[in-house]
């Protein structure tokens, strides 16, 4: 058997030791599968970041869009309405913020010709003027027995005088009584729900006011509402 040379040996263990290299391609395309992974989780993030981004802003625009659009129809609603009167022309101004409901149901009501011929049933003198197509004691004839108001009672501003309102009673969605006040009146706040006022016509309440009534504050001679026209604009 040949015997090795000691040089040969030694040649032989360093080659077995030595540590392997790792070709420069190989480096480039681990870096590069690095950099894809990377990029493609960062790519996700912001995908799934500007999806819930637009969602939400999405969502807050359809808000405000359904707002605006109610607020619109708010206001493309008649503001005003004229009511002719036996004894003239009443401009009253609809508080369409303040009584939504209610004012909904009187426009509806004249545009169905409801208030067409309607007279004031009852008439009290420094007190309200009553309108409405029911018969019997009226609301305002009721409260009156029960003991006209007293000054210390506490005096809302929607209660003065020339206010146009409605019984809190609870009312068929058919019919609609009609108060104008010609004095303030401030035992009305459980009584009456305010939703315009009379902004011009206030000597035609005055008139209205002055007519012949008997014992039950019903006027003698027929007086009532001709007709209604509704107005954006005063």
């Amino acid at each position: 058997m040949a015997r090795i040379k000691p040089q040969a040996l030694l040649l032989q263990s360093k080659k077995k030791k030595g540590p392997t290299r790792i070709s420069v391609t190989t480096i480039i395309f681990c870096n590069l599968v690095v950099v894809l992974v990377v990029f493609s989780l960062f790519a996700t993030y912001r995908h799934w970041s500007n999806r819930s981004r637009n969602q939400f802003q999405s969502g807050v625009s359809n808000v405000e869009e359904n707002d605006g659009f109610v607020d619109s129809k708010r206001f493309d609603l008649p503001g005003y309405a004229i009511l002719n009167t036996s004894k003239g022309y009443i401009t009253v101004e609809l508080y369409k913020d303040g009584s939504p409901e209610i004012v909904d149901k009187f426009l509806d009501l004249s545009q169905k010709g409801y208030f067409k011929g309607m007279p004031f049933h009852h008439v009290i003198k420094n007190y309200v003027i009553q309108g409405g197509h029911s018969q019997g004691i009226g609301a305002a004839e009721d409260w009156t027995s029960k003991g006209k108001p007293h000054g210390h009672l506490p005096l809302s501003p929607k209660h003065e005088a020339f206010m146009l309102g409605t019984s809190k009673t609870k009312q068929d969605r058919k019919k609609f009584e009609l108060f104008i006040t010609t004095a303030p009146i401030p035992d009305l706040n459980d009584k009456l729900i305010v939703f315009g006022r009379v902004i011009k016509g206030e000597d035609v309440v005055q008139e209205i006011e002055e007519v012949d009534t008997d014992e039950h504050y019903r006027p003698k001679s027929r007086i009532g509402i001709i007709n209604v026209t509704l107005k954006r604009e005063a």
